[in-house]
């Protein structure tokens, strides 16, 4: 198992899985997000979204030690930060909570990156001698 991989599932995981507070209310939304929502239907919605980064943080973190989940993990993670840097971009005009988010999202994107192509490499030359 590439460890460039699992350190880059590992710090895609906890990055996921810090949004997870959210699900305690609008005062960690807050802190989060530099906003909560007033309106009962988007304060569901923004939480089910906390819950849900914990659901890829949680398969991240999983992978990280389990080999025959780490693609679906790296896929799965991919699609999580590309999506929500596509809409920073397409959207425009957050405030500063959310540049944060951006900028962690890219570390996220770089990571998944790195761990992929260790773990294409990997796959690429076999298994190492003697394993």
């Amino acid at each position: 198992m590439p460890i460039l991989t699992t350190l880059a599932l590992l710090a895609v995981g906890v990055i996921h899985l810090i949004p997870l507070s959210g699900v305690l209310g609008p005062e960690h939304l807050a802190r989060l997000y530099g906003a909560a929502p007033a309106d009962p239907s988007a304060l569901i919605l923004m939480r089910h979204r906390a819950v849900l980064f914990g659901i890829v943080g949680g398969v991240c973190v999983l992978a990280a030690f389990k080999p025959a989940l780490q693609w679906l993990a790296l896929v799965l993670g991919g699609f999580s930060v590309v999506s929500f840097l596509w809409l920073a971009w397409s959207t425009g005009g957050f405030n500063a909570h959310l540049q944060r988010v951006v900028v962690a999202d890219l570390v996220a994107l770089l990571c998944l990156a790195g761990g992929a192509l260790a773990l294409a490499w990997a796959e690429r030359a076999g298994p190492a001698p003697g394993a």
